[in-house]
Protein backbone atom coordinates (compact mmCIF):
# COMPACT_ATOMS: atom_id res chain seq x y z
CA UNK A 1 0.00 0.00 0.00
CA UNK A 2 2.71 2.61 0.80
CA UNK A 3 4.43 1.99 -2.26
CA UNK A 4 1.59 2.50 -4.44
CA UNK A 5 0.92 5.82 -2.52
CA UNK A 6 4.21 6.82 -3.84
CA UNK A 7 3.72 5.67 -7.47
CA UNK A 8 0.55 7.61 -7.20
CA UNK A 9 2.28 11.07 -5.98
CA UNK A 10 5.08 10.32 -9.16
CA UNK A 11 3.24 9.66 -11.64
CA UNK A 12 1.33 13.19 -10.89
CA UNK A 13 4.23 15.29 -10.66
CA UNK A 14 5.01 13.58 -14.20
CA UNK A 15 1.16 14.57 -15.43
CA UNK A 16 1.90 18.21 -14.56
CA UNK A 17 5.26 18.34 -16.00
CA UNK A 18 3.84 16.42 -19.37
CA UNK A 19 3.43 18.80 -22.71
CA UNK A 20 3.16 15.89 -25.52
CA UNK A 21 -0.67 14.23 -25.09
CA UNK A 22 -0.07 10.97 -25.98
CA UNK A 23 2.74 11.27 -22.98
CA UNK A 24 -0.27 12.89 -20.81
CA UNK A 25 -2.87 10.54 -21.77
CA UNK A 26 -0.05 7.47 -21.26
CA UNK A 27 0.51 9.00 -17.49
CA UNK A 28 -3.32 9.59 -17.01
CA UNK A 29 -4.27 6.03 -17.32
CA UNK A 30 -1.14 4.98 -15.33
CA UNK A 31 -2.53 6.93 -12.59
CA UNK A 32 -6.09 5.81 -12.97
CA UNK A 33 -4.68 1.95 -12.94
CA UNK A 34 -2.72 2.48 -10.06
CA UNK A 35 -5.80 4.37 -8.14
CA UNK A 36 -8.24 1.60 -9.05
CA UNK A 37 -5.28 -0.90 -6.78
CA UNK A 38 -5.05 1.17 -3.86
CA UNK A 39 -8.90 1.29 -3.81
CA UNK A 40 -9.00 -2.62 -4.37
CA UNK A 41 -6.34 -3.13 -1.11
CA UNK A 42 -7.80 -4.74 1.95
CA UNK A 43 -7.96 -2.07 4.86
CA UNK A 44 -5.20 -2.62 7.55
CA UNK A 45 -6.89 -5.00 10.27
CA UNK A 46 -7.40 -3.33 13.61
CA UNK A 47 -5.30 -5.29 16.45
CA UNK A 48 -7.43 -7.83 17.85
CA UNK A 49 -5.35 -8.14 20.64
CA UNK A 50 -3.64 -5.91 22.48
CA UNK A 51 0.11 -6.96 23.03
CA UNK A 52 1.19 -8.20 26.73
CA UNK A 53 2.41 -5.27 27.72
CA UNK A 54 -0.80 -3.12 26.98
CA UNK A 55 -2.90 -5.63 28.42
CA UNK A 56 -1.00 -5.58 31.92
CA UNK A 57 -1.67 -2.65 34.12
CA UNK A 58 1.55 -0.84 34.84
CA UNK A 59 2.11 -1.39 38.40
CA UNK A 60 3.94 0.35 41.41
CA UNK A 61 6.04 -0.23 44.06
CA UNK A 62 6.79 -3.70 45.54
CA UNK A 63 5.58 -3.96 49.17
CA UNK A 64 7.46 -6.74 51.78
CA UNK A 65 5.18 -8.56 53.47
CA UNK A 66 5.62 -8.87 56.92
CA UNK A 67 3.05 -10.18 58.61
CA UNK A 68 1.52 -13.99 58.55
CA UNK A 69 0.60 -16.31 60.78
CA UNK A 70 1.77 -20.36 61.24
CA UNK A 71 0.86 -23.31 62.18
CA UNK A 72 1.99 -27.07 61.06
CA UNK A 73 0.79 -30.63 61.16
CA UNK A 74 2.23 -33.80 60.89
CA UNK A 75 3.40 -33.69 57.51
CA UNK A 76 3.26 -29.81 56.93
CA UNK A 77 4.22 -26.40 57.72
CA UNK A 78 1.20 -24.03 57.06
CA UNK A 79 2.07 -20.34 56.30
CA UNK A 80 -0.83 -18.20 56.08
CA UNK A 81 -0.72 -14.84 54.01
CA UNK A 82 -3.64 -12.26 54.20
CA UNK A 83 -3.97 -9.99 50.97
CA UNK A 84 -7.43 -8.75 50.20
CA UNK A 85 -8.66 -9.17 46.81
CA UNK A 86 -5.99 -11.82 46.04
CA UNK A 87 -8.56 -14.38 44.86
CA UNK A 88 -9.90 -12.39 41.94
CA UNK A 89 -5.90 -12.22 40.29
CA UNK A 90 -5.39 -14.46 37.48
CA UNK A 91 -3.47 -17.84 38.77
CA UNK A 92 -0.19 -17.08 37.02
CA UNK A 93 -0.05 -13.68 39.27
CA UNK A 94 1.06 -15.50 42.54
CA UNK A 95 3.68 -17.73 42.55
CA UNK A 96 5.24 -19.30 44.91
CA UNK A 97 9.28 -20.73 44.70
CA UNK A 98 10.60 -23.58 46.83
CA UNK A 99 14.03 -25.15 47.61
CA UNK A 100 15.00 -27.41 50.44
CA UNK A 101 15.97 -24.95 52.71
CA UNK A 102 13.53 -21.57 51.82
CA UNK A 103 10.50 -20.59 49.72
CA UNK A 104 9.72 -17.29 48.19
CA UNK A 105 6.11 -16.05 47.77
CA UNK A 106 5.58 -13.20 44.95
CA UNK A 107 1.73 -11.87 43.83
CA UNK A 108 2.14 -9.44 40.95
CA UNK A 109 -0.38 -6.38 40.24
CA UNK A 110 -2.64 -6.82 43.33
CA UNK A 111 -4.26 -2.80 43.42
CA UNK A 112 -1.57 -1.91 41.01
CA UNK A 113 1.28 -3.09 43.66
CA UNK A 114 3.21 -6.17 43.48
CA UNK A 115 3.73 -8.45 46.80
CA UNK A 116 6.88 -10.20 48.09
CA UNK A 117 7.99 -12.01 50.99
CA UNK A 118 11.04 -14.94 51.41
CA UNK A 119 11.93 -17.00 53.87
CA UNK A 120 15.26 -18.65 53.84
CA UNK A 121 17.53 -20.74 56.00
CA UNK A 122 14.39 -22.93 57.15
CA UNK A 123 14.55 -24.67 60.41
CA UNK A 124 14.50 -28.31 58.53
CA UNK A 125 14.82 -29.24 55.41
CA UNK A 126 11.41 -29.85 52.98
CA UNK A 127 10.32 -31.29 49.95
CA UNK A 128 10.19 -29.00 46.81
CA UNK A 129 7.76 -31.54 44.91
CA UNK A 130 5.70 -32.19 47.40
CA UNK A 131 5.24 -28.33 48.40
CA UNK A 132 2.55 -26.05 47.13
CA UNK A 133 0.29 -23.20 47.73
CA UNK A 134 -3.53 -22.65 47.40
CA UNK A 135 -4.97 -18.99 47.13
CA UNK A 136 -8.38 -18.47 49.43
CA UNK A 137 -10.14 -15.51 49.91
CA UNK A 138 -7.92 -12.72 50.90
CA UNK A 139 -5.06 -15.54 51.97
CA UNK A 140 -2.81 -17.18 50.38
CA UNK A 141 -2.13 -20.25 52.21
CA UNK A 142 1.50 -22.01 51.40
CA UNK A 143 2.01 -25.51 52.35
CA UNK A 144 5.71 -26.72 52.79
CA UNK A 145 5.68 -30.53 53.10
CA UNK A 146 8.15 -31.78 55.84
CA UNK A 147 10.99 -34.16 54.61
CA UNK A 148 11.13 -35.68 57.70
CA UNK A 149 7.92 -35.83 60.15
CA UNK A 150 9.08 -33.35 62.96
CA UNK A 151 7.49 -31.01 64.86
CA UNK A 152 9.18 -27.36 64.15
CA UNK A 153 9.49 -25.05 67.29
CA UNK A 154 10.26 -22.34 65.16
CA UNK A 155 10.38 -21.27 60.85
CA UNK A 156 13.89 -20.67 60.14
CA UNK A 157 17.39 -21.40 62.02
CA UNK A 158 17.44 -17.79 62.59
CA UNK A 159 14.41 -17.85 64.89
CA UNK A 160 15.64 -20.73 67.08
CA UNK A 161 19.44 -19.30 66.88
CA UNK A 162 17.66 -15.89 68.80
CA UNK A 163 15.53 -18.20 70.87
CA UNK A 164 18.48 -20.25 72.23
CA UNK A 165 20.77 -16.91 73.17
CA UNK A 166 17.69 -15.21 75.03
CA UNK A 167 17.22 -18.55 77.24
CA UNK A 168 20.82 -18.69 78.15
CA UNK A 169 20.78 -15.13 78.86
CA UNK A 170 18.32 -16.02 81.80
CA UNK A 171 19.41 -19.51 82.13
CA UNK A 172 22.08 -19.17 85.12
CA UNK A 173 22.90 -20.94 88.53
CA UNK A 174 22.07 -18.03 90.12
CA UNK A 175 18.04 -17.78 90.25
CA UNK A 176 18.13 -13.76 91.53
CA UNK A 177 20.71 -13.29 88.31
CA UNK A 178 18.43 -14.61 85.79
CA UNK A 179 15.58 -12.68 87.32
CA UNK A 180 18.19 -9.32 87.42
CA UNK A 181 18.78 -9.98 83.96
CA UNK A 182 15.20 -10.47 82.57
CA UNK A 183 14.34 -7.49 84.55
CA UNK A 184 16.96 -5.27 82.96
CA UNK A 185 16.01 -6.23 79.16
CA UNK A 186 12.11 -5.22 80.40
CA UNK A 187 13.72 -2.11 81.69
CA UNK A 188 15.17 -1.44 78.30
CA UNK A 189 12.26 -2.72 76.19
CA UNK A 190 9.67 -0.74 78.25
CA UNK A 191 8.01 2.18 77.99
CA UNK A 192 8.09 5.24 80.81
CA UNK A 193 5.14 3.64 82.84
CA UNK A 194 7.08 0.14 82.45
CA UNK A 195 10.05 1.63 83.69
CA UNK A 196 8.18 3.79 86.72
CA UNK A 197 6.89 0.09 87.67
CA UNK A 198 10.06 -1.60 87.75
CA UNK A 199 11.82 1.74 89.69
CA UNK A 200 8.92 1.31 92.41
CA UNK A 201 9.58 -2.68 93.03
CA UNK A 202 13.12 -2.34 93.00
CA UNK A 203 12.53 0.56 95.47
CA UNK A 204 10.32 -1.53 97.66
CA UNK A 205 12.50 -4.62 97.30
CA UNK A 206 15.08 -2.69 98.75
CA UNK A 207 13.32 -1.29 101.69
CA UNK A 208 12.08 -4.66 102.50
CA UNK A 209 15.78 -6.30 102.66
CA UNK A 210 16.76 -3.02 104.98
CA UNK A 211 13.98 -3.91 107.19
CA UNK A 212 14.66 -7.85 107.94
CA UNK A 213 18.37 -7.39 108.01
CA UNK A 214 19.33 -8.47 111.64
CA UNK A 215 19.97 -5.44 114.08
CA UNK A 216 23.88 -5.37 115.85
CA UNK A 217 24.15 -4.35 119.50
Amino acid sequence: MEELQKDLEEVKELLKKASRKRVHDMLLAEKNKIEKEIKSQPLPKLKAETSEEEKTPSTGYTVKINNYAWDQSEKFVKIYVTLTGVQHLPAENVQVHFTERSFHLLVKNLHSKNYSMTFNNLLKPISVEGSSWKIKTDMVLILCRKKHEEKWECLTQVEKETKEKEKASYDTSDPSEGLMNLLKKMYAEGDDEMKRSINKAWVESREKQAKDLPIDI
